[in-house]
């Protein structure tokens, strides 16, 4: 045991410095201590005893730029997370994917980020709404003090990111979506880390060679279209131009073609990230509307120059990593209140739950991934509506549904906390003496949908979870006006008690601000979120 230095990253936010000062503790073992300077500030510098060796905690920390020795204060160890972040900058900075291997791992110099990057890795290859911060995830693991090969759970597992880093930590991950999007992307994130990085590089010069090669004949088949149900031929025919139809399916046909599982699964979430783009979706809009213009987008074009992107900052992080052993994940197509039933063989086993789970009616989920769905044949249009009513958090409805739900909470009220079917009357009342519009007259329905749904899900954790074993559970707040009045939906407030009526021990919340979301999502973010921390009794 020795004392060692660690030093913050100097543009972290004050929550996750909270986080920060956490995982160190739960790491060595002891309250770190901070170092100031001769107008006793403080420097971002820590002094620590610690249990355990400089290298471990290089390995671990989430929100520390360096580690030393007592006497390495000068010359601190860069973390692995900071070199796993800068493989980002390199990749992006016009270096070609051939270069990379003869600049990584660092050997010398390495582009320290200056800011936050939460697109590092497997991390960055799709675009997802309410996209789980990564390095929060790996301190979450840090202070529940998750050990490699531990069971690691997220049963609205979103675009994978807690998946990812328990795959990273050495973990089995574990994963469920309603999603098959989701599922995709969450699967392939993980299964590329096992890739060897060669490999990756020769499957993607092989699809890039065959791409910029012309066709023999200019007629085409649609070899990858025939394959899909009638219905979404159809749906398809009317939000792509013909040429760009063409265009795609010989990019499918083409990917069909890769051996290797993971790098084939990657090309095809390479291409579904451009489908909006080269689509006649409307431009910034989280719903599925038609903007029909003349001109054409260039669909190979756009997907090679997608894929080359994907591919560099997933084989930079391979080449940085090589040598780390990694774990794996099974990540399937489930609803989350099925949990313990799905997972039956892990009961009593699992070792940490963080999930992020949807806000109460605040995303249309699946729609804004219908193009993807259907082209890539993971949900057929006609199953389409039955699916996204058993999304948790769906906002669609129809009379007679919006009748069962109340029906259904006027029943079963008592499942619920006083303060949950006090804001869902008080919304309810305010609506009924006012002339709304119908997603309006929905909120109350839908609000006891979504808290009944929530304890399902919330149930499920104790018999899961190992006895003591955490769960962390985030989650923001929204608001609603009824009556012409400002009712607010604290969700955090309200899934912790709910939490505690499903059988857990609510620990503590730790407040976090939201990040300034640069996607076409940033318009329903919220400005804060809570981490609950729960503990399974």
């Amino acid at each position: 045991m020795g004392k060692v230095i660690c030093r913050l990253k100097p543009y972290i936010q004050p929550f996750e410095k909270t986080l920060a000062l956490r995982e160190l503790a739960a790491l060595t073992g002891h309250e770190p201590v901070a170092c100031l300077n001769l107008a006793h500030e403080e420097t971002g510098d820590y002094w620590v005893e610690s249990s355990v060796e400089p290298a471990d905690l290089v390995g671990h920390l989430a929100y520390w730029e360096g580690v030393g020795g007592e006497t390495a204060v000068p010359s601190l160890q860069l973390t692995q997370q900071v070199r796993r972040e800068a493989t980002t900058t390199l990749a992006r900075n016009g270096v070609t994917a051939v270069q990379l291997q003869t600049m990584l791992p660092f050997n010398g110099h390495v582009p320290i980020p200056n800011r936050r990057n939460l697109r590092y890795g497997p991390h960055g290859i799709h675009e997802y709404r309410g996209k789980f911060f990564p390095q929060l995830v790996r301190s979450l693991l840090n202070i529940a003090e998750i050990k490699p090969e531990a069971k690691v759970l997220d049963p609205m597992s979103g675009s994978g990111t807690t998946a990812v880093e328990a795959v990273l930590l050495g973990c089995q991950a574990y994963g469920l979506d309603m999603n098959p999007l989701s599922v995709l992307v969450s699967q392939t994130k993980c299964d590329i880390l096992a890739v060897p990085p060669a490999q990756l590089a020769e499957q993607f010069a092989a699809v890039n060679k065959d791409l910029l090669t012309e066709p023999a004949a200019p007629e085409h088949s649609f070899a990858w279209l025939n394959t899909l149900s009638e219905p979404d031929r159809t749906y398809l025919s009317n939000w792509f131009a013909p040429e760009v139809l063409t265009a795609l399916d010989r990019i499918m046909i083409c990917i069909q073609q890769i051996p290797n599982l993971a790098c084939r699964r990657l090309f095809m979430v390479s291409l579904s990230n451009i489908l909006r783009r080269v689509s006649w979706q409307k431009d910034d809009d989280l719903r599925v509307r038609r903007d029909v213009s003349d001109e054409i987008p260039d669909a190979i074009s756009e997907f090679l120059t997608e894929l080359n992107r994907s591919v560099k900052i997933i084989l930079a992080f391979l080449y940085e990593n090589q040598g780390q052993a990694i774990g794996a994940a099974d990540i399937r197509e489930g609803n989350a209140q099925q949990a313990d039933r799905l997972l039956a063989a892990h009961a009593g086993q699992i070792d940490a739950i963080i999930t992020s789970p949807p806000y109460a009616t605040a995303l249309p989920y699946l729609d804004t991934d219908r193009l993807s769905l259907y082209f890539l044949g993971l949900l057929s249009r006609p199953g389409h509506r039955s699916r996204d009513y058993q999304m948790i958090g769906n906002r669609e409805i129809s009379n007679g549904r919006r009748q069962a739900y109340w029906a259904e909470y006027e029943q079963n009220r008592g499942r619920l906390t006083g303060r949950i079917t006090a804001v869902i009357d008080r919304i309810h009342h305010l609506n009924q003496d006012a002339n709304v519009g119908f997603r309006r007259q929905n909120l109350p329905a839908l609000l006891a949908r979504y808290f009944f749904d929530m304890r399902q899900v919330l149930e499920t954790f104790p018999r899961l979870l190992r006895p003591g074993a955490p769960a962390f559970v985030v989650v923001g707040n929204n608001h609603t006006i009824a009556g012409g009045e400002r009712v607010d939906i604290e969700t955090d407030q309200l899934l912790g008690e709910l939490g505690e009526a499903a059988g857990l021990h609510l620990v503590e919340q730790i407040p976090m601000e939201m990040l300034v979301s640069r996607d076409i999502f940033k318009k329903n973010a919220s400005s804060a979120e809570t981490i609950l921390c729960f503990r399974n009794n």
